[in-house]
């Protein structure tokens, strides 16, 4: 799967809508990604979100799907290893990414 496919899923499990109006400054073909493949949220507001790069995106990805809180019984979880991640920040970003688009995958 692609970041950019992440990206949807984790977005759509967060209830964000990424602008993907041709009409909303982002062109005619506009997929709803910039250049640097941050998700566009609103592009008349300069609002970009990647939880796969930015800290406090995914730590508000995180919060705001419950995956800090505290299990309760009868619970889940989840473990992954990442190979090859370029720090333990980027590991940690795209395993919330990673649980929030199979929440978003869920929803579909």
């Amino acid at each position: 799967m692609t970041d950019r496919e992440l990206l949807e899923l984790a977005a759509k499990a967060a209830g964000l809508k990424i602008d993907k109006s041709p009409h909303n400054g982002g062109g005619t073909k506009n997929d709803g990604f910039d250049l640097l493949g941050n998700a566009v949220l609103d592009w008349h507001n300069n609002i970009r979100w990647n939880p796969l790069t930015d800290d406090g995106d995914a730590l508000r990805l995180a919060v705001d799907l419950g995956l800090l809180s505290h299990p309760t019984i009868p619970h889940e979880q989840a473990i992954a290893k990442f190979t090859g991640a370029k720090s333990l920040h980027a590991a940690t970003r795209r395993a919330i990414v990673r649980a929030a688009t199979e929440i978003g995958r869920a929803m579909a």
